[in-house]
């Protein structure tokens, strides 16, 4: 077996604006500083949904090299990657593992090492350890890539050949810098991956973390305490999805911090924004409450003092609100 192959097994983890299952949903801290009004909620509400979206992008392992430079002011889709269960790369029967070189396509390299317990199978264990150090690596896909990803295998069950398995992996990302022609991204942090593929082709892929501070040209962004879960039925042509998120947010594109949640889980299908749910930003004694009218419009109410009634209603859509 081709060593080299290894490294899809961390690279794949993808590196998205802000890192970030689903079983520390409510374990948030408690403290805001941002005072939400109809002046600024919008503003907020795109941050926080962003933030949300990009740790949700820790679950979208299995397609190869997917680490992206996405900016904290993109507006993205939500959607798991129906590859999720596919190209989990077998361990190299070594132990320990490596070091092996690879040669980046254009230049640079990337060091990989490990400690794999079971040489005789081509599977995973409990306690397997992976690190990829990246030299400047481009692999001509427009992104240059230095720094090191750390991954410990957590939990595994299944079988890697057949892609039914649940593996849950843990990522610490010390200086990771992702740099294309425009942007340079800085990612510090750790996350747990987790992915169910047993009832394939529904699948399950959740993201959870202590704290992941990311910095770009434009900004710097910290999640603490932060954990998503998404599912997507694959089987079904309109590809189903959910959607749940809960974090604190300390962003420099806003002057304090918020929390945010997804009372009621998103839905939609394919790559369309959700067609309902609502998603719950808190800051300082007030809140933006965001509810999905359909997978074009949504709505969002603010109580700008904390009483529980609502002061203001902005009725827009969700392309609108990329630019706010």
């Amino acid at each position: 077996m081709n060593p080299a192959r290894l490294s899809l097994l961390c690279i794949s983890v993808l590196i998205a604006a802000c890192g970030s299952g689903s079983d520390r949903l409510g374990n948030r801290p408690s403290t805001t500083t941002f005072a939400i009004t109809p002046a600024n909620a919008a503003t907020a509400t795109r941050v926080a949904w962003e933030a949300a979206l990009a740790s949700a992008d820790f679950g979208n392992v299995g397609s190869g090299m997917v680490i992206s430079t996405s900016s904290p002011g993109d507006f993205s889709k939500p959607g798991l990657a129906t590859s999720l269960a596919g190209k989990l790369i077998n361990p190299v029967q070594m132990d320990p593992l490596g070091p092996v070189v690879r040669s980046c396509f254009v230049r640079g390299i990337v060091t990989t090492t490990g400690d794999v317990a079971d040489v005789t199978l081509a599977t995973l264990s409990t306690g397997d350890t992976f690190r990829d150090v990246y030299e400047f690596c481009d692999d001509g896909f427009g992104e240059v890539i230095d720094g090191t990803v750390d991954v410990a295998v957590r939990e595994f069950t299944g079988d890697l050949d057949t892609g039914l398995y649940m593996l849950s992996l843990d990522v610490v990302l010390t200086d990771l810098q992702v740099a294309t022609g425009t942007d340079t991204v800085v990612s510090n942090g750790d996350t747990t991956v987790t992915l169910d593929s047993m009832q394939s082709p529904f699948l399950r892929a959740g993201a959870s973390g202590t704290s992941m501070t990311v910095d770009s040209n434009a900004s710097s962004e910290t999640l603490s305490d932060f954990t998503t879960s998404q599912t997507i039925d694959a089987g079904v042509q309109t590809l189903p999805f959910t959607l749940a998120a809960a974090g604190t947010l300390d962003s420099t594109q806003l002057a304090g911090v918020v929390r945010y949640s997804t009372p009621v889980t998103f839905a939609g299908e394919g790559f369309d924004f959700p067609s309902s749910g609502t998603f719950l930003v808190m800051g300082e004694n007030s809140s933006a409450r965001l509810t999905a009218v359909d997978n074009i419009n949504v709505m969002i109410e603010i109580d700008g003092n904390g009483d529980g009634v609502v002061d203001a209603t902005i009725n827009t859509t969700w392309a609108a609100l990329a630019a706010s």
